[in-house]
């Protein structure tokens, strides 16, 4: 059983999805919706960061560069309100160092763009 079984089976497992690419961000979201989850995405970080819908989320999946931040300052923040989600950082740019500076971060995965759908389906459902 995942760990995003919650009290309620009806409910669907909620995302936040970060990325400036448009066609990214519209892809993304279509596949993620298509596999059942309820996904809010954004180009940029801040209303994330300013607008509370941190609360209500099982999954961060963000861009590692987003235009006004940076996707692992991202999840620090949320992690320093309290988040204790699963999170996943994408990136177009992929080094050894971002991944091990992710990962230490709290990234369950880093993914390499442009995202194959069953590994991000894959980096979400594990446990």
């Amino acid at each position: 059983m995942s760990y995003l079984s919650a009290a309620d089976p009806r409910r669907r497992p909620r995302i936040l999805l970060i990325d400036a690419d448009e066609g990214v961000r519209r892809q993304l979201q279509l596949v993620l919706d298509w596999h059942g989850y309820d996904v809010r995405s954004f180009g940029t970080a801040a209303p994330v960061l300013q607008g509370g819908y941190s609360d209500a989320t099982d999954i961060l999946i963000t861009d590692y560069a987003p235009p006004d931040s940076n996707g692992i300052a991202v999840l620090r923040i949320l992690q320093s309100r309290g988040w204790e989600g699963r999170a996943v950082l994408i990136t177009g740019t992929p080094s050894l160092e971002q991944e091990r500076c992710a990962r230490a971060s709290g990234f369950a995965a880093v993914l390499e763009k442009p995202v194959h759908h069953g590994d991000l389906i894959a980096a979400i459902a594990l446990n």
